[in-house]
């Protein structure tokens, strides 16, 4: 097993610069081919034909069908009408108005910049860029994959002083993190997570049961791949941080490595520092539980808390 990485001490703007051109926008592009797909699938439950919507936005049925293809940018009272037409719940309105806020603002998370650093910034457009992500965690569950309970008692753990608003604003931003990368066509997503992660309490067992639920089903998915760490396998010489590795598409740099620490992160770009950590977490899947293994593990950590 080769050895661990060194610590890191590259700067973090420099070497990233090129990866986030102005003219890719394949997060908010798929945003608007996620909406499109929703305002379709309405449309068909309701039984009704392109014609017969096009008269609602006041357009023709080619402008509907580009508008349910994702082929053109929506606009917000098109959407507000159909939203209306179609006599929309509040959860499937709501669920709208988020995938409409990312068609329409690639830098959504700029909302939140009171309360995201801008190392934070940089790593979640790139996540919206990426083809594929692999995270390590050895404490917490990812990000990316956080429910807001859970966000919300780890948030208030790490920034006791913070006010009552911004831990809302910062469970916010996860929560927004999390939708726009689980409901968009990309990435794909390999988690590996210590075993700890599943029996250190983050809040009361219902907020645990609750997360672990939500690991499961995301498991379930073809998109994403959760395998836990098991402590009983042996030794495996994990690295003491977590270490996030993006993969891009064709047409920008290949990949980088994102290491956060207290009071930043690192962006690795090197290719001999790249190497250290991609066979750090080539040995982490090596050492990993199966993929039915390890939903047992979470099941068998949810029953536990069940109990409790």
């Amino acid at each position: 097993m080769s050895a661990l990485p060194e610590p890191l001490s590259e700067p973090s703007p420099d070497p990233v610069a090129p990866v986030l051109p102005l003219e890719r926008e394949p997060g908010r592009a798929a945003a608007g081919r996620v909406l499109g797909r929703a305002l379709r699938g309405h449309r068909e439950d309701r039984g009704l034909t392109l014609k017969q919507v096009a008269a609602v936005i006041r357009g023709s049925v080619s402008k509907v069908s580009r508008l349910e293809r994702g082929e053109s940018p929506p606009k917000a009272r098109d959407v507000h009408d159909l939203v209306r037409y179609y006599d929309l719940d509040a959860e499937e309105t709501r669920t709208i108005e988020r995938l409409l806020e990312f068609a329409q603002d690639r830098e959504w998370y700029e909302h939140y910049s009171d309360v995201t650093p801008g190392f934070l910034k940089r790593l979640i457009q790139l996540e919206g860029e990426a083809e594929e992500i692999c995270v390590y965690e050895n404490l917490v569950v990812p990000g990316i994959l956080q429910l807001p309970a859970y966000a919300w008692h780890m948030v208030r753990a790490v920034m006791p002083s913070a006010s009552e608003e911004e831990i809302e604003r910062v469970v916010q931003l996860r929560t927004q993190r999390r939708l726009r990368l689980m409901e968009g066509d990309v990435p794909r997503l390999t988690a590996l997570l210590d075993e700890g992660i599943l029996r250190r309490r983050c809040g009361s067992a219902r907020v645990m049961r609750e997360q672990l639920t939500y690991l499961l089903e995301a498991g379930d998915t073809a998109r994403v791949n959760i395998r836990i760490l098991d402590m009983t396998s042996g030794y495996v010489a994990a690295p003491p941080y977590p270490i996030t590795h993006l993969t891009f598409r064709d047409g920008g740099p290949g990949e980088l490595a994102y290491v956060e620490h207290i009071n930043g992160a690192n962006y690795v770009t090197r290719p001999r520092a790249l190497d250290d950590h991609r066979n750090a977490l080539s040995n982490l899947r090596l050492a990993a539980a199966s993929r039915d293994r390890s939903r047992d593990m979470i099941l068998e950590a949810r029953d536990a808390f069940a109990r409790d």
